[in-house]
């Protein structure tokens, strides 16, 4: 998921170069949101693995 999120910024940079506002912008926004999708399931992974007893 946070491989996805990189390459719709980089999408986003790159149609913001090219002046493509629209494209930018949408880019953008799906990658903040897959970005927060993935710090949540990081952070409830970490819980689940800590409430479990599983030590690395």
């Amino acid at each position: 998921m946070l491989y996805w999120a990189l390459m719709f910024f980089a999408v986003a940079l790159i149609a913001a170069v090219f002046g493509f506002s629209g494209i930018a912008s949408a880019s953008a926004g799906i990658a903040q949101i897959l970005f927060f999708v993935f710090i949540v399931l990081f952070a409830v992974a970490l819980i689940a693995r800590a409430v479990s007893g599983r030590a690395p």
